[in-house]
Formats: C-alpha cells, structure tokens, sequence
C-alpha cells in the first residue's frame, strides 16, 4: 500500500510539473527536461509513469474531468450554471486544469487523434440539459444538443479572451453575462426568476453546500407563459411549486 500511495504521489507530481510547463510553454515550447527540473524527480522516474511528452500531455488534458463532476441540484438547469462558473472559478486557480485547456486549444501542436477536444465536457453539459428537458425546465423549442456546443464554443471563447485581456481575472465575471443572456432562451419564464447567476458564488463540485439566496438572472415576469395544462396551471406553475424547497421564492 505504502509503495502504491508513492507512485500516486509521483505521478502527480510529474503532472503537476508538466502542467506547469505546459501552461507557460505551450506543447510546443515545452520539454521533459524542463518538467524534470521542476518535479525534482530522476528522469527513470517520469518515464516509469509515462514514455513520451504527449503522454503527459495526455494525463493533463485527460485530468480535466476532475473539474467536470455537476454539483448536486434538484434544478438541472441551476446544476449547469453552476457547473460552469465552479470552472470558471477553478481556471484561475488550477495549473492542471488550465494546462489541459492551454492542450486542447492547440491542436495544431498538439494532436490526440482519438480524442475529440472539449468532447468531456460537451457531453456533461448535455446531460444536463436533457435532465432539465425531460423536468420541464427549458423552452420547447430548445435542442439540448444545439445548446451543449453553443456553450462550450462560447465558454472556450470567453476564456480565451478573459485570458488575453487579464490572465482570466474577470473570467466569473464574463461566464455570468453569457448566462444572463443565454438563460431567457433556455429556461421557461417560471423558472428564470430562480435561477443564481452570480460571479462570487462559487458551488463546488461534489455534494450540495446548501441553498443560497436566490437572485433573478434577468428580472423577467413569471406570468405570461404560452400554453395552459387542462387545469389551467401552467408548465412553469407546477415547476415552481415542485422546487419550493430546492430553490428559494424571490
């Protein structure tokens, strides 16, 4: 046991080496020799765990889905948001992490040909969303699938920028404004008063950390919403009586 925890040990270590590198080098300007000098290991060491510099290439931008577990939340559409801006949040902090994003952006240096990049994340997204469809949360005219890819195209876009303009400084900032005005598109107008879109609240991954104070993302009427069940309650009537406990009135 003790001889395993070490070689977790190590290996996390080459990782978080690499990763360093990488984020500062690009694949590109990266080199094992670099990665040795900063994990302080012996060259035999790195290669026991891994054989070549696009295998630890590939550990980096595989650790991504470390960041990729939805928090727990009755309210599926809420569990999206809040997934995003934990990522958002974790970007700044996590050299891992954006190392494995620094990867998957260049794929003219760096190539896995059997995986697609951003394909992890796409697919977390939208099972969220086919959750929240299948609770009645969004719009019928939403397409879980269409929304997924707009929103990692549009996240890696943010990211990129954020990182550009203020090494992702105000990146909780810009993945807010996505939500404030994705959501009136997405949810259905019963809902959209409940849902959380705030840059300094931070859920993170794993079980629920409990309610917080709900806030209008967008400050729109829950009325007028088309099409009335036979008892003249609609969709969005019975959500919000469903989700009086997991979400707050306002």
């Amino acid at each position: 046991m003790a001889q395993q925890a070490r070689a977790v040990k190590t290996r996390r270590t080459i990782l978080e080496a690499a990763a360093e590198v990488f984020d500062e080098y690009g694949y590109e300007g990266a080199s094992t020799t670099e990665i040795l000098a900063r994990s302080g290991l012996t060259r035999g060491a790195l290669y026991f765990h891994f054989p070549s510099k696009e295998a630890i290439a590939d550990a980096v931008v595989d650790a991504q889905s470390e960041a990729l577990v939805p928090p727990e939340n009755e309210v599926k559409l809420q569990a999206t948001i809040d997934l995003a801006m934990a990522f958002a949040h974790r970007l700044r902090t996590d050299v891992v992490l954006r190392a494995g994003v620094r990867l998957s952006v260049e794929q003219a240096s760096y190539k896995n040909p059997n995986v697609a990049p951003y394909q992890g994340a796409a697919d977390v997204i939208l099972d969220l969303l086919r959750q929240a469809q299948e609770r009645g949360e969004l719009l019928v005219s939403v397409d879980p699938e269409e929304v997924s890819q707009l929103i990692i195209g549009a996240f890696t876009g943010i990211q990129l920028l954020s990182q550009v303009y203020g090494q992702r400084r105000d990146l909780p900032l810009r993945v807010a404004a996505l939500w404030k005005y994705l959501l009136p598109a997405l949810a259905i107008p019963g809902l959209l008063p409940h849902l959380v879109v705030d840059p300094q609240r931070v859920i993170m991954t794993g079980p629920a950390q409990g309610a917080e104070p709900a806030r209008s993302a967008g400050g729109f009427a829950t009325g007028d919403v088309p099409g009335r069940a036979s008892g003249g309650r609609s969709v969005a009537d019975e959500l919000e009586t469903s989700l009086t406990e997991a979400l707050p009135q306002v």
